[in-house]
Order: C-alpha cells, then sequence, then structure tokens
C-alpha cells in the first residue's frame, strides 16, 4: 500500500472527490500507479489529506465503476493492469508486447475508452442541492430499504420520460429499478426460465450481456448483420424464442434499425411466441436523422422488454437503469417472489433523481450533453478524415459516444493497437464483441470520445496518424 499525497483546493468550483478521482486516474494512466498497487483505505487517506471519508469513498467508487481498480473482499483496492483489461485473453500469451514491464510502456496521454464519459459538464452543484433536499423532506423515509421496484416517484419520471422521448407506452407499475442494466438482465433471464432454444444476440454485440447470458446458462444463436440491423430470415432459422437487440444504435456497428425492419421483427415475435429485449442503451445521443419511436411503443402485442439506462448521460458512478416489463412477464416477476429483492439503488439517490428529473433539469441536461457530444464527434471524425482520408474509413458516426475505425495500412487489430500505444494514445480491440472471435474484421478498433476534451482528441488523432501511417 502506498500513501497518496495531493494538493486539493476547496476553492475550486470542482469538488474534492473529483479532483480526488481526476488525480488518482491520473496517476494510472500515466503508469506513476503500476498495476496490482493496493490504494490507501478509506480511512487511511482520509485521515493522510484530512478530507471526510465519504469524499474518499465517492472517488474511489468513480474508478471502480470506470474499470481503473478492482475492489478485493477483505483486501482492499488494486490497480488494474489496463492493457490486460482491454485485449483478448488469447493475446496475453501470443505477444512479447505485454510481458514488457508496464514502466517500459509510453505513458498513455489520450485514452479513447468508450464508457467514459464527460463528467466536467455534470450539474455538481444543482446535484447536491437536490440531495440535500431529498434529506429535508424525506430524511426518516429515506433510510428503509425502500419498494423492492423502486421509488414510486422515480418510476413515474420515468415513464413520463421514456414516452415523450422513445414513445414507450408503459406504467410506472411496469418499471423496475435497479443498479445496472447487466443486473436487471440478470433478472430478467430468470423471469424468463430456461429457455430450450437459447437466445439470439446481434453478432457482433454487447460482450457484457453475452456473459450474463451465458453465466446464467443460456446458449447464445449469434445473428448476422445486415446493412439495416439483425438479419430476421437468420433469426427465424435460430428457432430461438427471445432476442436481445440494440435497434436505436446497433452496439458495436452503429446502425439504425429502420421502420420496416422494426415492423418485420415485431412480426417474428408474434409468429414465434417470442420475446424481444431492446437495449436503448444511449438513445438520448441522435445525431442524423428523425428519431424513430421505440419497438416497445410499437408493439401492440407487448412482447418486447425496454432497458435504458442514466449512465451514459449522467455518470455511470450513479449505478441506475430501468427496465420495462410487459404484462405477462410482470406477473411471473411476483409469481416467482422476484418482489422480494431488496432494491440496489439507494432512496436518497432515488430522490434526487426524481427531483432532477420533475423540476426540468433532466431534459436541459441532455440538450446540452447532445450539443457537447455531437461537437466532440464532429472533431473527432473531421480530425481523422483531414489527416487519413481514404486511408481509414469511419463507421457508426450517427449517433452514440463512439466510432469504429477501420485502418488501411496493413496492420491487424493488436498491430493497431500497439503502434497507438508506443505513440501514447489508447485505442480498443473490437473482436470481443464478436461470439465467435475469428470472424471479426482484421483491421478495425473502437475509438469513444465521451471523456476527452476537444483539444485531446485532435490532438490523439494526431498521434494516431503519426503511430498508423509514419
Amino acid at each position: 500500500m502506498i500513501d497518496l499525497t495531493i494538493l486539493l483546493n476547496e476553492k475550486s468550483e470542482a469538488p474534492l472527490y473529483t479532483q480526488l478521482y481526476q488525480y488518482i486516474k491520473k496517476e494510472i494512466m500515466s503508469g506513476k500507479l503500476a498495476a496490482q498497487t493496493r490504494l490507501p483505505s478509506i480511512r487511511a487517506l482520509s485521515s493522510h489529506l484530512y478530507i471526510s471519508r465519504n469524499t474518499v469513498d465517492l472517488a474511489y467508487q468513480q474508478l471502480i465503476a470506470e474499470g481503473y481498480v478492482l475492489s478485493r473482499p477483505r483486501s482492499g483496492l488494486y490497480v488494474i493492469d489496463l492493457v490486460l483489461e482491454t485485449l483478448p485473453s488469447s493475446y496475453s500469451s501470443s505477444t512479447k508486447w505485454l510481458e514488457n514491464p508496464i514502466q517500459d510502456r509510453p505513458a498513455i496521454q489520450y485514452d479513447f475508452r468508450y464508457g467514459d464519459v464527460d463528467a466536467e459538464h455534470f450539474p455538481f452543484s444543482t446535484w447536491r442541492k437536490l440531495s440535500n433536499q431529498s434529506l429535508q423532506q424525506n430524511q426518516q423515509m429515506l433510510f428503509s430499504y425502500g419498494d423492492p421496484l423502486g421509488e414510486p416517484g422515480l418510476r413515474i419520471e420515468i415513464a413520463k420520460y421514456v414516452h415523450s422521448s422513445r414513445g414507450v407506452n408503459a406504467s410506472h407499475d411496469q418499471i423496475i429499478i435497479g443498479s445496472g442494466v447487466q443486473y436487471l438482465l440478470g433478472i430478467l433471464t430468470g423471469l424468463l426460465g430456461a429457455t430450450d432454444n437459447g437466445i439470439a444476440m446481434e453478432e457482433p454485440g454487447y460482450d457484457g450481456v453475452r456473459t450474463i447470458f451465458q453465466h446464467h446458462g443460456l446458449h447464445i444463436h449469434p445473428i448476422p448483420l445486415d446493412e439495416d440491423g439483425l438479419n430476421i430470415h437468420k433469426l427465424y432459422e435460430s428457432k430461438s424464442r427471445v432476442v436481445y437487440i440494440t435497434p436505436s444504435h446497433q452496439f458495436p456497428y452503429g446502425m439504425v434499425m429502420p421502420f420496416a425492419k422494426r415492423m418485420q421483427l415485431l412480426k417474428w415475435a408474434a409468429d414465434q411466441n417470442g420475446i424481444i429485449i431492446e437495449d436503448d442503451y444511449d438513445s438520448e445521443f441522435r445525431y442524423v436523422g428523425k428519431p424513430i419511436p421505440s419497438l416497445q411503443g410499437m408493439d401492440t402485442h407487448q412482447r418486447t422488454v425496454y432497458l435504458g439506462t442514466f449512465s451514459k448521460c449522467l455518470l455511470p458512478s450513479l449505478r441506475t437503469a430501468y427496465m420495462v416489463l410487459p404484462p405477462a412477464l410482470l406477473e411471473l416477476h411476483y409469481k416467482q417472489d422476484y418482489r422480494l429483492y431488496d432494491q440496489t439503488v439507494s432512496q436518497i439517490q432515488q430522490k434526487t433523481l426524481e427531483l432532477f428529473m420533475s423540476n426540468g433539469h433532466w431534459e436541459a441536461h441532455i440538450r446540452k450533453m447532445r450539443k457537447i457530444y455531437r461537437q466532440k464527434q464532429v472533431t473527432l471524425i473531421t480530425t481523422i478524415q483531414k489527416l487519413m482520408g481514404t486511408q481509414a474509413t469511419i463507421i457508426g458516426q450517427d449517433a452514440g459516444l463512439h466510432i469504429l475505425l477501420r485502418v488501411h495500412n496493413g496492420m491487424d487489430e493488436l498491430e493497431l493497437i500497439q503502434a497507438a500505444e508506443e505513440e501514447g494514445v489508447k485505442v480498443y480491440p473490437v473482436s470481443p464483441f464478436w461470439a465467435q472471435p475469428a470472424q471479426a474484421e482484421r483491421s478495425m478498433v473502437q475509438i469513444g470520445f465521451g471523456g476527452l476534451s476537444n483539444e485531446d482528441i485532435r490532438e490523439g488523432v494526431h498521434s494516431l496518424h503519426r503511430a498508423w501511417f509514419k
């Protein structure tokens, strides 16, 4: 375990926990805090820096949520090896690059990690004010376990929001709140029970969700993509009666499923007596064309489960997501005693979020962040086009907080990542998104831009150009 000495500025607009989090993150990314380094305990660091334990805890929780440190039970927090965490396990035994000591590799200056968000524009002062307000109004009530489905006031606000923004038709009684989409999918998988024909998923698709289904013993049917999304004919051939999809911004390719194909998918659900799991993970950030209503809102047979999250537009560390169940599955939820599961999101946080939404801050924040992220995306794309031209192909630029980049220089995925790191830049593999990684495209990487400034995006792309085309 080490000591951390940092001068925190109490007069800064940035909260103390944000300053502490950013300092530790920078130390990790620069290699000054090496992999497997044990961080000081909350008590020790709060005493060392003369700050509250809550401040240290908030900073540590943010680092955990963003994947920079790992909590080991009864042991402490340890720095994660970011290189090993972001590459497929098959790489670790096949390249000398990973065998080099971390201090021998260049410090990472620009991390194009998908999942990082622009925390600088989070309305901390408003959030703090509303958090204090929630405690004043409901001080005693907020200290209990709360409603297993989530607090009714927040579920009412979510129901209003998804109806107005995405056309979702649901009462608040159909909504379950939980600490992340993966947690909610675990509940949903239990409700669906053992499905003899497994579950269908887009190929490629979100590997974090695939892992949840596999851990619950479900066989995965990878369904290939057409230019406009899931291949419906192959879905019929799979004989599966459950499908997980990301129709509003396919992950990771980014295409938007058009209206006609959505109708075909709903017909499949009716024909097969099937269930559609619609993950609308970043629907707030669409930059081109008119928004298409959710599948759930178009589903007259009520066979669609709708998933949404606050992680992309607010902060991942809030760990707040929601699931809208159709009536048949909601009835199963009660029959199978899932109502006995305690709520996993703090009541205080739920009440704060309810006030944030009911007072108009949520929609104002979305509008602001949509402009900010759109400008970052424009910066990324125009810089790539200016420097790389026809030497690279941009994929999935109509929405979201990432793109895929197909690089035409003869390098494969691993070589692209290695060359970028030698220039102090982190880009990420796409092969883990394939259930059958051997079928993944060879010369493609994922580039997220949410957590970087416009200047860092420009400088990072310049470094990538040097790495790949020097």
